[in-house]
């Protein structure tokens, strides 16, 4: 280990002191440092921002471990809200909640358990889209144990089956509610989705490779096709070939049949770029040559915002319209978790795609903006660390949050402080593996491709990282001052170095 646990204990110290500890599960605060201390791994860098939003977002996460009779989970809000299942759990933050958890050394105590509820306790796993075969398998490429897959391989199968019957469109493609995108009241609406089309992709992609993994070659052929048909889908019929993007077809019921698939003859109102249209590089999906979408990201006419992205282009005559009657609005706030999506993605497309539009430092910009969201100034005018719901791209306060205190906190809403400490994206994944660039694989390659700009940081270090039972460390020290270890960019398995770059090059050792 390079760095000692104790030099990050003050951050934990700080978000105890700052909090109102309204809702106390498995790990109460005053037992934070005790049990973050010993699993997560450390982060260093000379952005404090970044740096301190790291172990906020770890501090957060395991207030949401929660133990229940059917084993742990891990809750998305902390008081009970009337639209949960069993146990206060909501399956659409799941493949967040696991792509987050695996990098804690201690995961297999209540991740296990968290994919198990899911699938055979009675979670309600298909109350909203999520992504659950390409995040369990994602999981396992961290644990190593890629037999914990194939022991759901027949339940995996099935509730993507189910998906089938009751979304699948003639058309070949999944018809969702924007609401069960968790994405209620947007601009674009129901329809034809790149979301859960995207969502279904992943998992028939991952359905396959658990099969290949188990030796069943029928249902690794079953999802490959399935996965080819969706990709072949999504690119001829949810990409604008004049906007460049990937957009929604409306669609009020899945039943009904699309009469028109062209978007110049869609209603103006609800044909619009949004940040949904990235989420098809979230999982490698696209082929080469639809990159010029990441053309919007930054363009403050698309997406480009000092608190953002937005969640829908700027330019649209309904971005940000008003609705009194609901709290959470997706057609322009700024939402964590559409934005750790966004990076994911954006991470894929510097990793495996080329295009002149987005580099390594825009990368980090919008890190940078992401981090500097985690933030309230209150009343009195002190500054806290604080996660919530969805924020104005352009003030950064944190939206739904105001209307409900503006309501009085309504009990039917969840309550006060409802969106407090809300576990609904990532963060800490997007530094270990976009940042930092450690890449999961499901081969024995460790590979390692900071996107830090080069020549921005002088230093930084990832330590204590438990991949696949081994401690990994990656560190860059320009000039060697730093760490003692040498200069450039080095990659140590279980305190021995294998891997080693000048600068901060792509490293794959076996």
């Amino acid at each position: 280990m390079l760095l000692q646990s104790n030099r990050f204990k003050h951050y934990i110290d700080r978000f105890n002191e700052q909090d109102e500890e309204t809702v106390a599960q498995a790990i109460p605060n005053e037992s934070a440092w005790q049990w973050l201390g010993d699993t997560m791994p450390l982060f260093e860098c000379p952005d404090r921002e970044l740096e301190e939003t790291y172990y906020f977002r770890w501090w957060v996460y395991r207030k949401h471990l929660k133990h229940t009779t059917d084993g742990s989970i891990i809750t998305e809000f902390h008081p009970d809200v009337p639209w949960a299942g069993k146990h206060n759990s909501i399956n659409c933050a799941v493949g967040h909640h696991l792509n987050e958890g695996r990098w804690l050394s201690h995961r297999r105590e209540f991740l296990d358990d968290y994919i198990q509820f899911w699938l055979r306790k009675g979670g309600s796993v298909r109350s909203y889209s999520c992504w659950l075969a390409d995040s369990i398998w994602s999981y396992c490429q961290v644990t190593g144990d890629l037999s914990f897959a194939i022991r759901f391989l027949p339940d995996l199968i099935d509730n993507f089956k189910q998906w089938e019957e009751s979304n699948l469109n003639e058309s070949g493609l999944f018809w969702s509610y924007d609401d069960r995108d968790a994405m209620e009241h947007s601009i674009s609406g129901s329809g034809l989705r790149p979301t859960l089309n995207s969502y279904m992709y992943a998992d028939a992609t991952a359905i396959a490779q658990i099969a290949a993994a188990a030796g069943d070659p029928q249902s690794e052929s079953e999802f490959r096709a399935k996965a080819d048909r969706l990709k072949k889908g999504v690119q001829e019929r949810l990409w604008d070939e004049q906007d460049r993007f990937f957009k929604v077809i409306p669609l009020e019921k899945a039943e009904d049949l699309v009469q028109d698939w062209d978007f110049r003859s869609m209603d103006p109102a609800h044909n619009v770029r949004e940040q949904i249209g990235f989420i098809p590089w979230y999982f490698n999906l696209p082929d080469p040559g639809y990159e010029e979408a990441w053309k919007q990201l930054l363009d403050p006419e698309g997406f480009g915002a000092q608190h953002g992205p937005t969640t829908a282009e700027q330019r649209h005559h309904r971005f940000m319209f008003p609705l009194e009657s609901h709290e959470c609005l997706w057609n322009g706030p700024s939402w964590p978790f559409a934005t750790s999506q966004t990076l994911t993605a954006l991470a894929n497309v510097l990793n495996h795609y080329s295009q002149p539009w987005l580099d390594r430092a825009d990368y980090l910009d919008v890190l940078r903006i992401y981090a500097k969201s985690h933030y309230r100034k209150r009343k009195e005018g002190t500054v806290v660390s604080w996660l919530d719901e969805n924020l104005d791209p352009f003030t950064g306060e944190w939206l739904s949050r105001r209307i409900l205190e503006g309501w009085g906190w309504p009990k039917d809403k969840g309550g006060r402080e409802r969106g407090k400490d809300y576990n609904h994206s990532t963060y800490t994944d997007l530094i270990i593996t976009g940042l930092v660039g450690l890449r999961p694989r499901s081969d024995e390659i460790l590979e390692v491709n900071p996107l830090v700009p080069q020549g921005k940081w002088d230093y930084f270090c990832l330590d204590r990282v438990n991949y696949r039972g081994k401690m990994v460390t990656i560190v860059y020290d320009k000039t060697g001052e730093r760490y003692k270890k040498g200069s450039g960019l080095a990659v140590y398995v279980n305190g021995c170095e294998v891997g080693r770059s000048n600068g901060l090059s792509r490293i794959e050792v076996i």
